[in-house]
């Protein structure tokens, strides 16, 4: 794979993520990323064969609570400060027409 990005590979790049870059500016872009490109390449050849995979830095377990189906039990409060409310529930403004 070849590292090296040139103009024409960056004026893509920045048409595709909608930036604007004066003609300038890009052989400094193109170094750049070209460096970085390099950077990935040389991490493709570390050998990661034995190494666990790690999902997290902390070795730690979330405490696991019970799992109980209640209503709640308070939707009339939640419900207290509503404009317009109907059997516990917000009533809002109809914004789908059917037709």
């Amino acid at each position: 794979m070849s590292n090296e990005i040139d103009e024409k590979t960056i004026t893509k790049i920045a048409k595709l993520a909608r930036i604007k870059l004066k003609d300038e500016e890009k052989p400094h872009y193109a170094s750049e990323l070209s460096a970085i490109m390099k950077f990935v390449e040389q991490l493709q050849e570390v050998n990661t064969d034995n190494v666990p995979i790690m999902t997290s830095v902390v070795s730690s377990k979330l405490p696991l609570r019970e799992d109980k189906i209640t209503d709640g039990g308070y939707a009339k409060d939640i419900v207290a400060n509503a404009p317009k409310s109907d059997f516990d529930c917000f009533v809002v403004p109809k914004v789908v027409d059917a037709g």
